[in-house]
C-alpha cells in the first residue's frame, strides 16, 4: 500500500535530479567560509529577497532564534502574534536563550493587530521591557497557512517602522505567499529587515534554511550561529539540495496550492467542515463532531488506509500538500478521509 503523506510539506525526498546535485557538489569547510556551494546558495537567497547577504542554518527555528538573537539584547521584547510559529513552536527559545520577552498580540488574521503592537509601544520607563523588535510570519502556519496579502503587510510593516522597531519576517513559506498573490518575493522582503525562509518546506530540499538581511547583520548572525553550534563544516552537499530547489521548485509551489484547493472542495462538498480563511495556500484545515475525543481513532483508520495527517486539537486537523502528493493522490485521500470522518461522526 502505497503512503500519502499529508502531515507536513517537511516530509518531502529530494528526486533523482537533487540527489544528483547533491552528490556531486563542490565542499569546503563552511566554518573558514570555504564551502563554494553554501556561498552559492547564500548569494541565490540574498538575490531572491532583494538583501545584501545571507546566511546558511540547520532548520527555520535555528534561523529564527538567531536573528532574534542578531536583533536583540538580553532584557529587550519583541512583539508577536499569539498563534505565531515563533512563539508557539519553537520551545521558547528567544527567552531560554536570549533573555528576551515575548509581548504576545492577536495576529487572528495571519498578522498582529496594529492595536496590539502599539499597546507595546510604551513610553520609556524603568519599570518596562523596551519593545525593539517586531516579528511577522507569512505564510501563517496556525492561522490555517493563511498568505498575508501585500497591502496588510505592507501597513503593518509601515506602522511597525515608524514607530522605531525592527522587524523580523519567519518566511518559512515566503514563496507560498508571493505565489498566492503573483508577486515578487520582494514586495514583503523589502519592507523587513531579516527574512528566515525554509529550503525543506515546500521548496523540497531536504535540510536548511536561509537568513537574509544586510551584510553587517548576517556578520552579527554568523556569530550567534556558532554560539548556539550551528557552524557546519562540509555543508555543501546539503547546500546543493537548497541551491537546487531555489533554481527549480519556486513555481511548482502553483501547483500545491490547486491541490489544496481542489482537496478542501472535495471534503467540503462532501459536508465536511472545512475552515476558509482566506488565500489558504497548501494547507486545509477542517474539522469533526466532538471536542477531540474522536481524533486518535480517525487519525489511525485513515493512517491504516495510506493517508497520513496530523491533528491540532479538538476535532481539529490539517492538511498539507507538497511536491510528493500528486493531484491523483490527494483525490483518493479525499475520499478517504470523508469515508473516515462519515464513521467516526
Amino acid at each position: 500500500m502505497s503512503v500519502i503523506d499529508l502531515k507536513s510539506d517537511t516530509v518531502t525526498r529530494p528526486d533523482e535530479q537533487m540527489r544528483k546535485a547533491m552528490s556531486t557538489a563542490e565542499v569546503g569547510d563552511d566554518v573558514y567560509l570555504e564551502d563554494p556551494t553554501v556561498r552559492a546558495l547564500e548569494e541565490k537567497g540574498a538575490e531572491l529577497t532583494g538583501k545584501e547577504d545571507a546566511l546558511f542554518v540547520v532548520s527555520g527555528t535555528m534561523g529564527n532564534l538567531v536573528a532574534m538573537l542578531s536583533h536583540c539584547c538580553a532584557g529587550d521584547g519583541a512583539v508577536l502574534g499569539a498563534k505565531s510559529h515563533i512563539y508557539y513552536y519553537e520551545a521558547g527559545g528567544l527567552s531560554v536563550l536570549g533573555g528576551i520577552l515575548p509581548l504576545i498580540v492577536n495576529d487572528q488574521s495571519g498578522i498582529p493587530e496594529i492595536d496590539g503592537i502599539q499597546s507595546w509601544l510604551r513610553p520609556e520607563n524603568i519599570h518596562f521591557a523596551p519593545a525593539k523588535l517586531l516579528c511577522l510570519e507569512n505564510t501563517h502556519n496556525r492561522c490555517g497557512g493563511i498568505a498575508v496579502d501585500p497591502e496588510s503587510f505592507s501597513e503593518t510593516a509601515d506602522f511597525a517602522k515608524v514607530n522605531g522597531l525592527s522587524i523580523h519576517l519567519d518566511g518559512a513559506r515566503i514563496f507560498n505567499a508571493a505565489i498566492e498573490f503573483n508577486v515578487p518575493v520582494t514586495r514583503f522582503t523589502q519592507k523587513v529587515d531579516s527574512v528566515q525562509l525554509c529550503l525543506s518546506k515546500g521548496l523540497g530540499a531536504p535540510v536548511g534554511s536561509l537568513i537574509c538581511s544586510t551584510s553587517a547583520f548576517i556578520d552579527r548572525a554568523r556569530f550567534w550561529r556558532k554560539k548556539v553550534g550551528g557552524g557546519m563544516r562540509q555543508a555543501g552537499i546539503i547546500a546543493a539540495g537548497g541551491l537546487y530547489a531555489l533554481n527549480n521548485n519556486i513555481g511548482r509551489l502553483a501547483e500545491d496550492h490547486e491541490n489544496a484547493g481542489i482537496l478542501a472542495s472535495k471534503l467540503a462538498e462532501a459536508g465536511l467542515k472545512v475552515e476558509n480563511t482566506g488565500r489558504t495556500t497548501n494547507m486545509v484545515f477542517f474539522n469533526i463532531d466532538g471536542e477531540g475525543e474522536k481524533d486518535p481513532v480517525f487519525l489511525e483508520a485513515c493512517k491504516k488506509r495510506g493517508v497520513q495527517f496530523n491533528g491540532v486539537g479538538n476535532g481539529r486537523f490539517r492538511l498539507v500538500t507538497h511536491i510528493d502528493v500528486s493531484r491523483k493522490q490527494v483525490l483518493e485521500a479525499a475520499d478517504i478521509i470523508v469515508e473516515e470522518a462519515r464513521v467516526c461522526q
